[in-house]
């Protein structure tokens, strides 16, 4: 047990149960209540796989319209993928649609998040050197403007020495967490994804990778509408917060007063970095 990580859980503001009330109500509602038909749904789940991919790259710079990656999805057995753009849309968009059709069979584990980082990758050219490896060389978390620019750095990583442990400490903390069940599943998700970040595991693609991440824990874990709503369209459109919401928290991780809730802002006008 890590009790650091507890003890960020500890005393949340009445604001952040607030919302987990809504967010369960809105599951409820879906289990439930759901009677779309199952075309309906297959043409809904077919729509978030394009609106998710789009928005999940394009924070990180990529271009590609959701009209662009539709066109290239529907060619994609002919498409040949030249630049590196195309090779990242392909790859998340691949990597997205196995979760969504098989993450009940999928283990949470760290061969897990490393497989998904060399299929996130696997069409990327020069990443090829490392692929599903945990970064050798100490990294930094950039804020990527829309051309793809670094704009300025949010906050330094864990050193590469420490990944592998930091990394093993995380996921036998999560695990443990959502079979108790001591604590409610999305505190114990965010908690993951603010840590992952401040890792920062791979050389690249951790941004892309946490929001795969994000889908496979909350479909585990009792939300199963997340292949029908793109919680990266959400991000993409209030980037520039989310950014702001990071910083503030992972200014304060190893601090005496831990704060991850990013409540203050990122939910201000809303219910993720490369």
């Amino acid at each position: 047990m890590n009790y650091k990580f507890n003890k960020r859980l500890k005393d949340l503001p009445q604001s952040i149960w607030k919302l987990l009330n809504q967010i369960d109500e809105i599951k409820g509602r879906w289990v439930g209540g759901a009677t779309l038909n199952p075309q309906a749904l297959g043409r809904l789940k077919k729509s978030t796989l394009i609106t998710s991919t789009g928005a999940s790259t394009r924070i990180e710079g990529a271009k590609l319209s959701d009209e662009d990656i539709e066109k290239m999805m529907r060619g994609l057995t002919m498409q040949k993928f030249s630049n590196r753009d195309k090779q990242g849309v392909r790859g998340y968009y691949e990597l997205l649609d196995n979760v969504f059709n098989s993450w009940k069979h999928i283990p949470f584990s760290e061969s897990t998040i490393q497989h998904f980082h060399k299929e996130l990758l696997k069409y990327v050219d020069k990443d090829k050197l490392h692929r599903g490896e945990y970064k050798k060389v100490e990294n930094k978390v950039h804020m990527v403007n829309d051309a793809g620019k670094s704009i300025g750095i949010l906050f330094d990583t864990t050193p590469a020495f420490l990944t592998p442990k930091k990394m093993l400490e995380l996921m036998e903390w999560v695990k443990e967490n959502l079979e108790t069940k001591e604590f409610h599943p999305i505190l114990v998700i965010g908690n993951f994804l603010v840590e992952f970040l401040n890792i920062h595991p791979f050389q690249d693609g951790n941004g892309r990778i946490s929001r795969i991440l994000t889908n496979l824990l909350l479909l585990k874990y009792g939300y199963p509408y997340m292949p029908y709503v793109s919680h990266e369209k959400l991000i993409e459109d209030n980037k520039a917060d989310y950014y702001v919401a990071l910083r503030r928290s992972q200014k304060t991780i190893k601090k005496e007063n831990e704060d991850i809730t990013m409540v203050r802002v990122f939910t201000k006008d809303s219910t993720g970095t490369s």
